[in-house]
C-alpha cells in the first residue's frame, strides 16, 4: 500500500496520543513498583527519586515530579514545544500513577531477579511506546541534550556519568546485590530499547 509523500496520513491523533501517554506511563508505574518491592533503582533522575524515597522515605511521585522541575527551563527553549508539553503530562501522569499503584496492587513475593528482568522490559516498552509519540520522561536526558547543545557534550556521555554518579551513592547505601540487580535491569531496559526503537522501523509520528 502506498503511502502519501507527506506522511500526513501516518500522524498520531490526539486521542492515540493521549492513549499512548496513558498506556506508557501505566507500564512505567507498573515497573516502578516491582522496584520499588525488591529494592532495586534506575537511572536519570528516576533514579534520583529511587534514592531520596527510600532514604528519607519520601514519595516516589511527588519527588520525581519536583525534581523535573528545573529540567523544563531547559527545555522551554531548546526542544520542540509540543514534545515539552507531552513530555510534562508524561511525568505528571507516572508521578500519580507512581502514588496510586501501591492501593490497586500489592506483591506478597517478588524475587529480586525477577523485578530487575521484567521491570527493566516494563520500562523499555514504556518509553518505546513514550518515544514513538514523541514524549519521554525529562529529567536528565533534558540537561544532557541541552550541554550536547550549548558545551558540545556528548549526551550519551552525560547521561552515563550521571547513571554511574546514582549506582556509587546507591553502594553508599545500599547492599551490592540490589545495586548489581539494578545494573541487571538498566542493560534490560536499555537491550529492549535497543533492538526496538531504531530508525525506519516505526514511521507513524
Amino acid at each position: 500500500m502506498n503511502t502519501p509523500q507527506d506522511g500526513t496520513s501516518l500522524r498520531h491523533s490526539h486521542a492515540e496520543d493521549a492513549l499512548a501517554l496513558l498506556s506508557g506511563t501505566a507500564l512505567i508505574a507498573l515497573a516502578v513498583a516491582l522496584f520499588q518491592h525488591a529494592q532495586l533503582l534506575s537511572g536519570g533522575t528516576a533514579g534520583i527519586a529511587f534514592l531520596l524515597h527510600y532514604g528519607m522515605g519520601w514519595g516516589f511521585g511527588p519527588v520525581f515530579f519536583v525534581l523535573n522541575l528545573p529540567f523544563y527551563v531547559l527545555a522551554w527553549r531548546r526542544m520542540d514545544r509540543a514534545f515539552l508539553f507531552k513530555t510534562m503530562i508524561a511525568v505528571a501522569l507516572l508521578s500519580v500513577l507512581t502514588e496510586v499503584m501501591p492501593h490497586l496492587i500489592v506483591f506478597e513475593q517478588v524475587r529480586p531477579l525477577y523485578a530487575a528482568l521484567v521491570g527493566g522490559v516494563l520500562l523499555g516498552v514504556g518509553f518505546l511506546i513514550l518515544f514513538r509519540h514523541r514524549a519521554s520522561l525529562g529529567g536528565v536526558g533534558i540537561l544532557a541534550f541541552w550541554l550536547q547543545e550549548t558545551r558540545g557534550w556528548r549526551a550519551g556521555h552525560v547521561q552515563m556519568a550521571v547513571d554511574g554518579a546514582i549506582l556509587l551513592l546507591a553502594l553508599a547505601t545500599a547492599p551490592l546485590l540490589q545495586v548489581a540487580l539494578s545494573v541487571v535491569g538498566a542493560v534490560v531496559l536499555n537491550l529492549t530499547l535497543a533492538i526496538n526503537h531504531r530508525a525506519g522501523r516505526y514511521i507513524a509520528n
